[in-house]
């Protein structure tokens, strides 16, 4: 992994390919390379680190063509090196390829290649499917891939050009994503719609097992036994602005500030004041049979995974649903045994998660009905469920997640009292709920005003080497993504924690040189953090607290205060996470990270 980017047309290939590389710039990566054809000659540059690297590298170079593939990796097999960075090629340098993925089989098939006499260049996988490719190649170059499917295992998007096929492009896709974009100048192909949306906003998406075949005139379809796919193209309800800074420094930082408004998008025509019901049409397939459910499973990875966990909470608040919440990397390992009518409810913001797929995919396997929340229409996750819900918060360029999880907290509320109001929530209750929810977009508004604070906290603590971040109950998980996102950007070392659990062992590690951030809102779990806090105070130990407006007794005793509104308790974590991303990220910035892209980091995970 990590982005790919190809183009068949009119116009030269090359500034298409290197702006399409750096619209994936977010996903993170840590080389970078690209192949223009012209006839039978094929240019290819690799260089490691930034695109701006492999910029340099084409400086002044005359290179021409209109058809090219480009690719941005992120090591899996083989340290980031210009050897083993994409596009690879066959021993007789007629085929190179470009790949997302992992070839589970690709040593056993490296051994056998180099018994016949194929000499390798680099130390990755992908090169394997070059040198397949290059010994099928009978004249169809379609064939060769399809032949080659056949022999490996694992997960691929895959692009391959050949020398004597000029301005043709097979991709083709297992388990990672590829999307075909349709303009008048020509034909696109992408891991990710960013990378070609500046030229057209038509696309057509590759499902599992499938081939296409694309020219400067059109392309064509097919499964891996041949079968020809016809196949509508898709409208993007999203622009080349929406992934612009606008001013801002860093795109976490815009997204941050893109809250109130995405909590918008997730509401916009969602909502029944009068009658405290939620509309979700998205659901609604699967209606008859899932207002019946009594067990859900919610499966995701990271951030996801903690919106997961509030997400626990809120369906025990307001239904009668038995809720879990898996790590999906780890879900699918289990022997899954479900009762009758249970349904699975896959978190993801790209929709491609490679883990959270298997495990729906087994969860399937076993008989679960699934549902999805995901931002990116016609995601892999959208498709492989039988219903859900659309974040529509548009993209989110910032590796670190912070837009994307308040918009799944906002969504999972809603699936919450939906199923909550056709069970024992009472009008009055669902009354409440839909004019909290309605609120919440100012009162994040209330909550970023106190930026310049967040930022002076930050200075003040940014050096210390550690920090715990502490929660109970609904803002548990809150403790859990604060402490990950002080990772993720800043490096810092963090470790969230239920504050309950704080005695059991962390407290050992409390001293003048380790903050601690106290999600501490005004609930039925205040009092409790309330001596968590004194806690901590009397071994000296620095206190940030997240504490609702107006509360004076929380200033008593701790260092700094960060305020938030007062709303429902379950709707908490959508407030108090916000200083958290803030603080985050002003650390980041006072230690001159790359905040948009951490180190080591990818945006859409499609590996396992």
């Amino acid at each position: 992994m990590c982005g790919i980017v190809c183009y068949v047309g009119k116009k030269q290939a090359k500034p298409i390919l290197l702006d399409g590389l750096k619209q994936l710039e977010y996903r993170g990566y840590d080389s970078a390379g690209v192949a223009v054809q012209q006839g039978s000659d094929i240019d290819c540059y690799r260089s490691v680190g930034k695109i701006a690297e492999l910029e340099r590298k084409l400086n002044g170079l005359e290179i021409n063509g209109t058809t090219g593939i480009a690719h941005t990796r992120w090591a899996t097999h083989g340290e980031p090196t210009e050897e083993n960075a994409h596009p690879h090629s066959d021993q007789d340098e007629n085929v190179f390829v470009i790949h997302n993925g992992i070839i589970e089989n690709y040593h056993m098939l490296k051994k056998k290649l180099e018994k016949q006499g194929i000499k390798f260049r680099s130390e990755t996988d992908t090169e394997v499917l070059a040198q397949l490719i290059g010994l099928n190649y009978e004249g169809s170059l379609n064939e060769a891939v399809r032949k080659t499917m056949s022999q490996v295992e694992g997960t691929f998007g895959v692009a391959v050009i050949h020398k004597d096929v000029p301005d043709e492009i097979v991709i083709a896709r297992r388990g990672s994503p590829l999307i075909i974009g349709v303009s008048e100048d020509g034909h696109f192909a992408a891991s990710d719609v960013s990378a070609m949306v500046r030229y057209t906003n038509k696309v057509v998406h590759l499902e599992e097992n499938e081939l296409a075949t694309l020219t400067a005139d059109g392309f064509s379809m097919s499964t891996a036994q041949a079968k020809p796919i016809e196949r509508s193209m898709e409208t993007v309800e999203w622009r080349i602005e929406d992934a612009e800074l606008d001013g801002f420094p860093h795109f976490m930082l815009k997204e941050i500030y893109e809250q109130p408004e995405t909590i918008k998008n997730a509401l916009r025509g969602r909502l029944e004041p009068g009658e405290g019901v939620p509309k979700l049409g998205g659901i609604m397939p699967v209606w008859d049979t899932l207002k019946e459910c009594r067990h859900l499973v919610i499966v995701a990875c990271g951030t996801s995974y903690y919106a997961g966990c509030v997400g626990r909470y809120l369906f025990e608040k307001l239904t009668e649903i038995d809720v879990e919440v898996e790590l999906a990397s780890e879900f699918r390992y289990r022997k899954l045994n479900f009762p009758p009518n249970t349904f699975i409810l896959a978190l993801s913001q790209s929709g491609e998660t490679a883990d959270t797929l298997a495990a729906l995919r087994e969860a399937k396997r076993k008989g679960a009905s699934l549902l999805g929340v995901v931002n990116v229409v016609g995601s892999s996750i959208s498709r492989e469920t039988e219903a859900g819900v659309y974040n529509h918060a548009g993209p989110e360029i910032g590796v670190a997640s912070t837009k994307i999880f308040t918009s799944q907290l906002a969504i999972l509320t809603l699936m919450a009292l939906l199923l909550g109001r056709h069970q024992n929530l009472s009008l009055t209750e669902g009354v409440e709920a839909i004019r909290a929810l309605q609120a919440l977009p100012d009162q994040i508004k209330t909550v970023l005003s106190q930026a310049n604070h967040i930022e002076a906290v930050a200075e003040q603590y940014y050096k210390c080497g550690n920090w715990l971040f502490l929660g109970r109950k609904y803002n548990y998980p809150i403790a859990l993504e604060g402490a990950l996102k002080l990772k993720e950007i800043s490096y810092i070392h963090a470790e969230g924690y239920p504050a309950g659990e704080m005695k059991h062992g962390p407290i050992a590690l409390i001293n003048p040189d380790m903050p601690t951030v106290a999600v501490v809102p005004r609930d039925d779990m205040y009092e409790k953090m309330i001596s968590n806090i004194q806690e901590i105070k009397s071994r000296r130990g620095p206190v940030i607290a997240i504490a609702t407006q107006g509360d004076e007794k929380i200033r008593e005793i701790a260092d700094e205060v960060i305020e938030i509104p007062e709303t429902l308790q379950y709707l908490n974590p959508i407030l108090s996470v916000v200083p958290c991303q803030l603080l985050a990220y002003y650390c980041a910035s006072f230690l001159g990270r790359d905040i948009d892209k951490p180190r080591n980091l990818a945006k859409s995970v499609t590996v396992e």
